[in-house]
């Protein structure tokens, strides 16, 4: 049988099933997407869609910062996305379930960089569809995921690694060495960390050797840096940095960083003040050491994850030390959005002004520190889905996809706080109930 009977063939059954051939052709990727073996721990307890749906009528944000598509269409067969398009280009096959969204904002489902146990459920109700835990023994999650609630995909990294005495000794595992480093990484990857986390009380060789091994088995590192210059540790290899504060004493002057090195290392609750201390001091405007950080941190590619959220401080609840230290946490990141640098949300679970919307108080506080609206959509899907390393299956909708979804009554394009305004929450093809609020 030639190609153009074959093809002819096909079309003929296509048409049968009320499709056309033109219209629902799934694009192959010009940019074909780097593969890893990062897999959510609770992959195998995650209910997969078993029906086709068309998802109709809404505008669609497709998380890769592209323009917006009114009026689209969205086919999900089973768990993954089929077909994503105009309303004039599709035509529907027999059987779909159809889902009118008119008037609705269609966005990839929200992932959270930093998140720390307390009601997984909670998050995914409010649009989270995946979450990374960077520092909790991964035994920690096994009474919420024995309730049976559904729950977002839950990328565990083990306790962080850290040297005594720790900062927190119930989320540490303690290591004296690079020899006792690299045979933690390699436990904790056994297990199927989707990531390792270094704390800051580690040395800079240790923290060489953790990368070394974690990057042998394609597995990211993050870091809470805090004393750590965060220049050095990135020369060191990490891949991320977790906290805006992280990358205080690499902005002081030498004998100031050492000064507050030494503070920290002798009593950890130092730095709950300490750290505002610091940033109030900076002059980031007249600071040559700004500009030696954000060039290191564009050269490596290292991710950020500010965390904002959870160092807020407005008078109600600080002084002006507290709020000027803020100020300039919010100013930095600014510089560094400028400067290019790859940014992402993280929520911390808790943040004093969140109202219980941690996360969509960090997207707001991204956008007071200059980034659009769309960027910040962009940092909580597709450049999430970089830094956890399942970009080929998360984070955008696109044919192939894994089907997590969000619908929004409002529009986040024009007001970020639209981002709580979640009208349904789809999780690997699978509408998740969500209570009326």
């Amino acid at each position: 049988m030639n190609i153009q009977r074959s093809f002819a063939v096909l079309s003929a059954l296509l048409l049968l099933l009320g499709c056309s051939p033109e219209k629902t052709e799934i694009p192959s990727s010009a940019n074909p997407v780097k593969q890893h073996n990062i897999r959510a721990f609770n992959r195998d307890e995650i209910s997969a869609g078993d029906k086709t749906i068309a998802i109709t009528g809404a505008t669609l944000i497709d998380g890769n910062g592209g323009e917006t598509l009114p009026d689209a269409v969205v086919l999900i067969e089973n768990d993954r996305i089929k077909w994503v398009g105009k309303a004039d280009e599709y035509s529907a096959p027999a059987g779909v379930e159809v889902m009118d969204a008119t008037g609705l904002f269609l966005l990839p489902g929200l992932m959270d960089a930093h998140y720390h146990l307390n009601d997984p459920n909670d998050f995914l109700l409010r649009g989270v569809t995946s979450i990374r835990d960077p520092g909790a023994w991964n035994e920690s999650y096994d009474p919420v995921r024995a309730k049976g609630q559904p729950l977002p995909r839950l990328f565990l990294t083990g306790p962080h690694l850290d040297m005594y005495p720790p900062a927190y000794p119930n989320n540490s595992f303690l290591v004296r060495d690079a020899a006792e480093a690299r045979v933690a990484v390699n436990k904790f990857a056994d297990q199927g960390a989707t990531a390792i986390k270094v704390y800051f009380r580690l040395s800079l060789g240790i923290i060489q050797a953790i990368c070394e091994t974690a990057h042998a088995r394609d597995i990211p590192v993050v870091a809470h840096l805090e004393i750590t210059h965060a220049g050095d540790a990135i020369e060191a290899g990490l891949d991320g940095i977790e906290h805006i504060t992280s990358f205080g004493t690499a902005l002081l002057p030498m004998q100031q960083a050492e000064k507050y090195k030494q503070l920290i290392l002798a009593d950890n609750a130092a730095r709950d003040r300490g750290r505002y201390e610091v940033w109030n001091s900076l002059d980031l405007e007249n600071n040559p050491q700004v500009d030696t950080l954000l060039k290191a941190i564009l050269k490596h590619k290292t991710v950020i994850s500010p965390t904002l959220a959870v160092f807020e401080r407005q008078y109600d609840q600080g002084d002006s030390i507290e709020v000027n230290g803020f100020q300039n946490m919010l100013t930095f990141l600014g510089m560094a959005h400028r400067a290019g640098a790859r940014i992402v949300v993280g929520s911390h679970t808790w943040a004093p002004y969140g109202e219980g919307f941690a996360y969509a108080r960090e997207m707001e506080l991204l956008v007071k520190a200059g980034m659009s609206n769309a960027e910040v959509i962009v940092a909580a899907t597709m450049e999430n889905a970089r830094y956890f390393q399942v970009e080929d299956r998360l984070g955008s909708i696109e044919a192939g996809k894994q089907a997590d979804l969000i619908l929004l009554k409002e529009n986040p394009l024009e007001d970020i706080r639209a981002i709580r305004s979640i009208e349904r929450v789809m999780l690997n093809g699978v509408w998740i109930s969500v209570p009326e609020r």
